[in-house]
């Protein structure tokens, strides 16, 4: 089962990462398009230096067969962490649950849920 907000896995490279984040909110504010925060943030992952690839394609595997359905993370960071962008209002639990399958999806443990679209960033450390 899922857990939010209990362990701190991985909690140099999160920090490296909301960091970043961080910067492009304070930068951007809110109501700006999900995609808008996308490309900020690529541009600020790579003056940090931290290792991200865009628009992951997540293989989706049933009884040890590849579905043609496939996930698109927003970000992979580190080759260890799935992260998440919205701009919305607030998080609800399907966000929630988009991670939890991404991370089911590719064997990962930890996942970031970063919402850009409240007046204080506003993130989430799921882990699997």
């Amino acid at each position: 089962m899922a857990q939010i907000d209990t362990d701190f896995i991985y909690k140099k490279e999160c920090f490296r990462i909301i960091g970043a984040a961080m910067e492009v909110h304070k930068t951007l504010g809110s109501g700006f398009l999900e995609a808008v925060y996308q490309e900020t943030l690529e541009l600020e992952f790579e003056d940090r230096e931290i290792l991200w690839s865009r628009q992951v394609v997540l293989d989706i595997v049933y009884k040890n067969r590849i579905l043609c359905k496939k996930y698109f993370a927003d970000f992979v960071c580190f080759d260890k962490i799935i992260v998440e962008l919205k701009a919305c209002e607030a998080l609800v639990p399907e966000h929630v649950s988009q991670v939890i399958h991404y991370l089911k999806a590719t064997g990962y443990s930890l996942g970031l849920l970063i919402n850009f679209g409240v007046p204080s960033l506003q993130y989430k450390r799921i882990i699997l």
